[in-house]
């Protein structure tokens, strides 16, 4: 993994898990936003890392925890988590020994997907993903759901690293058809499964909602996925700023609780 930072290491930190085909810097946007109160860590995937090789969810705990540790951070006041990365965000709030006062899962992919779809998937996904590096981000309205010329350069250093393999290896330890893993009543009271009324991937809500009763289910009224957050940063961090600070949602005019 590659890690970046911005803020004072000595402020609350704030963990930010990346989607698919983007890199770290994806959150840099909003961490931009908040370094004057918060110390952000924004990893990045070792599948979109030069010559570094993936090797499981449990790896990529560990290189995360042992950046946290070597930076002093003993305690996390959010972790944030966008679309497919829910899965290794979860991974990480079930089996870390730090405590983490606040999660919030924007669009999360919590899907349940078979082993053999998975393999499909995956040689799709690559071509996709690399097809945008290729093209300079050319490609980014024809096959993608977000068309935004503000994410299109983390999409496009992200391909430029991928292989076959890494992915490969990410997506069969991934999206994993098994039970979600138990998280606590006390965080679920704290963590806000996110998703916006008009994405594809508000169809795993329900089955998140069921497994985390105590969750909180804001909906985005009208965005699509990620929408939010990559259209305005700003009011993005000021959000996770506000359920940190505050233990609750803001009052914004296009939220239906």
């Amino acid at each position: 993994m590659l890690f970046q930072t911005y803020g004072d290491r000595r402020n609350p930190a704030v963990l930010f898990f990346h989607a698919m085909g983007v890199t770290g810097a994806s959150s840099e946007p909003i961490a931009r936003y908040l370094q004057d109160r918060y110390f952000c860590i924004l990893p990045t995937s070792t599948v979109y890392c030069e010559g570094q090789k993936y090797v499981s969810k449990l790896d990529e705990i560990r290189q995360v925890e042992d950046f946290l540790h070597r930076q002093g951070v003993e305690r996390l006041a959010m972790v944030v988590a966008s679309s497919i990365s829910a899965d290794l965000a979860m991974a990480f709030l079930t089996q870390t020994k730090l405590p983490v006062e606040y999660a919030f899962f924007d669009g999360g992919q919590f899907a349940q997907i078979g082993k053999g779809t998975r393999r499909i998937m995956t040689l799709f996904l690559y071509f996709a993903i690399k097809s945008l590096y290729w093209s300079k981000g050319g490609t980014l309205k024809k096959i993608l759901w977000c068309d935004d010329d503000s994410i299109k350069s983390y999409f496009i250093d992200a391909g430029k690293n991928l292989t076959y393999t890494n992915l490969r290896r990410q997506i069969s330890d991934s999206l994993e058809d098994k039970p979600f893993p138990p998280l606590s009543k006390e965080l679920q009271k704290h963590t806000y499964f996110e998703f916006g009324s008009i994405e594809d991937h508000f169809k795993y809500r329900q089955a998140v909602m069921e497994a985390y009763p105590c969750g909180h289910y804001p909906v985005f009224e009208g965005y699509d996925h990620m929408q939010y957050q990559i259209r305005d940063p700003k009011g993005f961090a000021e959000m996770l700023a506000h359920i940190a600070e505050r233990d609750c949602m803001p009052e914004l005019p296009f939220i239906r609780k």
